[in-house]
């Protein structure tokens, strides 16, 4: 009897030891990049970002990159299709709750074609920070990305990081402390 029960122990290690091991396999080939790179970019590797001005969804005055000097800059392109997009947006909405709006800011890009789908996105992940239109943002390129893309600024107007792919809350929370204490 023992040794019936010790096997089925060894066999149940074994099991949830592969599954791990299939777990890690599957996170290593599959997780965005961003998440195998820790903190934000040395002071001497970020470069000044030119200005730029997206247009606000909602009209109004176009968002200026050159009136955010001085504070965090945290701008999320996204799309209401895109699972990952919907999976980070309630972290990005608690950064945007979470820290002064004088020191940090948020903004989301949204690059949905049909824009009637937004509003409704909005509501319902209870969006709290800016939704502007993709416009001449220098680091987005002419060949497209990949989505969620999400940059992260210093008080400079330096880019500190560029995530691609889905970004956990806590990872930004880090970040953005640690340029916070710049």
């Amino acid at each position: 009897m023992e040794n019936k029960t010790s096997k089925t122990f060894s066999q149940k290690i074994l099991s949830w030891g592969l599954n791990i091991a299939l777990i890690g396999a599957v996170l290593y080939f599959f997780a965005p990049p961003s998440w195998w790179q820790f903190g934000v970019y040395d002071v001497e590797e970020r470069k000044t970002t030119k200005n730029f001005s997206l247009r606000q969804m909602e009209g109004g005055e176009n968002w200026n990159f050159a009136d955010k000097r001085g504070k965090v800059l945290l701008v999320n392109y996204w799309a209401t299709w895109c699972p990952p997009c919907r999976y980070e947006t309630p972290g990005l909405v608690n950064i945007a709750n979470k820290f002064d709006r004088n020191k940090v800011e948020v903004i989301g890009v949204t690059v949905d074609e049909d824009l009637k789908r937004v509003p409704p996105f909005i509501k319902d992940y209870e969006v709290s920070y800016p939704i502007l239109l993709p416009g001449n943002d220098p680091n987005v390129g002419d060949s497209g990305m990949k989505l969620p893309t999400t940059f992260l600024y210093d008080k400079q107007g330096r880019l500190a990081k560029k995530y691609t792919g889905m970004v956990l809350e806590s990872t930004l929370e880090s970040d953005i402390k640690s340029l916070l204490s710049e």
